[in-house]
C-alpha cells in the first residue's frame, strides 16, 4: 500500500473519494483488526497513511518520531516515511480549527463539553485551548481521571455553550444513537458532531429541531485530508487560504452529493 487509511471498521468511510479528489493518486481502505494491529505497524508496508478510531494514540510507539503539532496534542492521525523513518503528523487540529472558523462559531470564554476522550477529542481540545475556551469539559460514559460522567454533566454543566462529539456514536451503521439528550442544555448555542455519515446524526438533528447551530464533520475530514496529502507528498496544495477554501468547499460539496444520491 502506498496511501491509504487503517482504523477498525471502516465501512463508513468516504476517504478514498476525498483523496482521489484532491490528487491523482490511488487511496486504499484498509481496515485493521486489534489482532493485526501490531504486525502491520511494525512491517510498515505503506509509504503513508492516516490512521482513525481506534488507532490515533496506538500508533505512537510505533513511529521513529512526531512533530512538534502531534507531540502536544498526544495523538497522530498521518504517518510518513520520511527517508525511511516513520513520523507521526496531526492534521485533525487543523481540520477542526477549519471548520470552527468555517461557521463563525464562538469559542472565546465559552465553556464546552467534548465528549468522548480518545485521539480526536485530543486535537479538538487543542483547538479548544488555543481559541480561549473559559472551560473544557470532558464528557466520558464512565468514571476517569479529568472527566466527568453523562449524569455528572447533566447536574453541573447544563449552562455549556458548544458541544462537540468526538465519540462514534451515532456513526453508520448504527445511526438511530446519540450520545446525549442535548434538551436540557438549553444555553448552547452550537453543536457540532465529527461524525460525517450520516451528514446528520441523531445528535444534530436534536440540536437543529432546539434551534442551535448543528455542524457535521464532512467539511473537517476534507480540511484535514487535504493538510494530510501535502504531508503525503511533500508539496504545498494552495498558495492562498482562498484556495484552500474553494478546494475544500468543492470537495465537500462532492461528497454530500454523493452520499444524497445513495439515501
Amino acid at each position: 500500500m502506498k496511501y491509504g487509511l487503517i482504523g477498525g471498521s471502516l465501512t463508513h468511510s468516504y476517504s478514498k473519494e476525498i483523496h482521489e479528489s484532491i490528487a491523482d493518486y490511488i487511496y486504499e481502505i484498509h481496515p485493521v483488526s486489534e489482532d493485526d494491529f501490531d504486525e502491520f505497524m511494525k512491517k510498515k508496508d505503506f509509504s503513508a497513511i492516516n490512521v482513525t478510531i481506534p488507532y490515533k494514540e496506538r500508533v505512537i510507539p510505533y513511529l521513529d518520531g512526531l512533530d512538534d503539532n502531534a507531540r502536544a496534542i498526544g495523538a497522530v492521525n498521518t504517518i510518513v516515511n520520511e527517508d525511511g523513518k516513520y513520523i507521526g503528523h496531526n492534521t485533525d487540529f487543523a481540520g477542526f480549527l477549519y471548520m470552527i472558523n468555517k461557521h463563525n462559531i464562538q469559542i472565546s470564554g465559552r465553556k464546552v463539553l467534548v465528549l468522548g476522550k480518545g485521539g480526536a477529542a485530543k486535537a479538538v481540545n487543542a483547538v479548544l485551548k488555543m481559541l480561549s475556551a473559559s472551560d473544557i469539559i470532558t464528557v466520558y460514559y464512565k468514571e476517569a481521571g479529568g472527566c466527568v460522567t453523562y449524569e455528572q454533566c447533566l447536574k453541573e454543566h447544563t449552562d455549556a455553550s458548544v458541544i462537540v462529539n468526538t465519540t462514534p456514536i451515532g456513526m453508520y451503521p448504527h445511526t438511530d444513537a446519540s450520545p446525549m439528550d442535548i434538551t436540557p442544555y438549553r444555553s448552547c448555542k452550537a453543536v457540532i458532531d465529527l461524525i460525517y455519515n450520516p451528514l446528520e446524526t441523531e445528535l444534530l438533528k436534536s440540536a437543529r429541531i432546539l434551534n442551535m447551530k448543528s455542524v457535521c464533520g464532512l467539511e473537517m475530514l476534507v480540511a484535514q485530508a487535504v493538510y494530510a496529502s501535502e504531508y503525503f507528498r511533500k508539496i504545498k496544495i494552495c498558495d492562498t487560504e482562498n484556495q484552500y477554501i474553494e478546494l475544500i468547499d468543492r470537495i465537500a460539496a462532492k461528497i454530500r452529493d454523493m452520499m444524497t444520491s445513495q439515501l
